[in-house]
């Protein structure tokens, strides 16, 4: 894989897992909701217009873009799994940022994803 195939795995990998978190950041802004027919507009447009969520979904468009350009240049066998690394980006923010729980059990998962990763990307 050449290093400007890497590149864009890599950048399409991290929008997609920066958007994750643009997100949770969004809805933990507007806090816990359900839609319902009388609050679905409400509740809609204060999604719609919150800072994190715009940014999230802006991160999601631009990956797409990025993320098409990989797939012009990798297998979707390699580029797909890639996208693995997201969740383990992902896990230690979360933990970092939100709070959430690093366990052990979750650690190990983590471990044998990196080790996936690192098979397929020598393939």
């Amino acid at each position: 894989m050449s290093s400007v195939s890497f590149a864009l795995i890599l950048a399409g990998v991290l929008l997609n897992a920066a958007a994750q978190l643009f997100l949770k950041a969004g809805t933990n802004a507007v806090g816990h909701f359900e839609f319902h027919a009388d609050n679905i507009i409400p509740i809609g447009l204060k999604l719609a217009f919150q800072p994190f969520i715009m940014g999230g979904l802006a991160c999601y468009v631009i990956s797409v873009v990025v993320w098409i350009m990989a797939l012009s240049r990798v297998p979707v066998s390699i580029a797909y799994p890639m996208l693995s690394i997201g969740y383990v980006i992902n896990a230690f923010i979360a933990w970092q940022w939100f709070g959430e729980a690093l366990a052990a059990q979750k650690l190990l998962g983590i471990g044998f994803i990196v080790i996936g990763v690192f098979l397929v990307a020598r393939s």
